[in-house]
């Protein structure tokens, strides 16, 4: 028993011989100063969706009175909009700018919506496709456009157009006659 009394004692000595606990506290300035810190991303505001991602110019027309605009998308067929420079908004969608040019496909448009900007063309791929050469019927009761107009000079007889001639495939290959087919003897006719 003495020595367990003497344990209690040395052991309760010992535990006054321990350093107390130290508080966290006294390492914060290490910890906000620290050069080994690591950075903090900055986070980027979200990115607002482009509203002229898919759209193009499909027609653009100058008059006296105001300038007319047809923007369109590509993605969706449904979606048209017709923007006047004389006229408000239509569905947020303004003409801010027209740079017009001669060269069919070159004019572009600069449009606003909510504050955001765009410069709009023509869609490319519309206008490489080549356009079919069909005349367009007349209205009823309207004569058709293409028919031949008198001549200026009555007096003077028009020249007559070149054509050319038929050219032959083949000219080496002999025209073929065909033979009349005979029945097989013992064939019922």
């Amino acid at each position: 028993m003495s020595i367990l009394a003497l344990i209690a004692t040395v052991s309760v000595r010992g535990a006054d011989d321990l350093p107390a606990k130290l508080n966290f506290d006294r390492y914060k300035g290490m910890l906000d100063h620290s050069p080994f810190a690591v950075a903090s991303a900055i986070v980027a505001p979200a990115a607002t969706p482009n509203f002229a991602k898919d759209l193009y110019v499909a027609n653009a027309a100058k008059s006296p009175e105001c300038d007319v605009v047809t923007i369109a998308s590509s993605s969706d067929k449904e979606f048209k909009k017709y923007l006047t420079t004389c006229g408000g908004p239509v569905d947020g969608y303004a003409i801010a700018n027209i740079e017009w040019s001669d060269k069919v496909g070159e004019t572009k448009v600069t449009i606003s919506k909510d504050g955001q900007f765009a410069t709009l063309t023509f869609n490319q791929a519309v206008l490489s496709q080549q356009m079919p050469n069909r005349p367009i019927p007349p209205a009823p009761g309207q004569q058709p456009s293409f028919q031949q107009k008198p001549p200026l000079n009555p007096g003077v007889a028009a020249p007559t157009p070149h054509v050319r001639a038929t050219i032959q495939r083949n000219p080496q290959q002999q025209q073929y006659t065909p033979v009349p087919r005979t029945p097989p003897p013992g064939a019922e006719e």
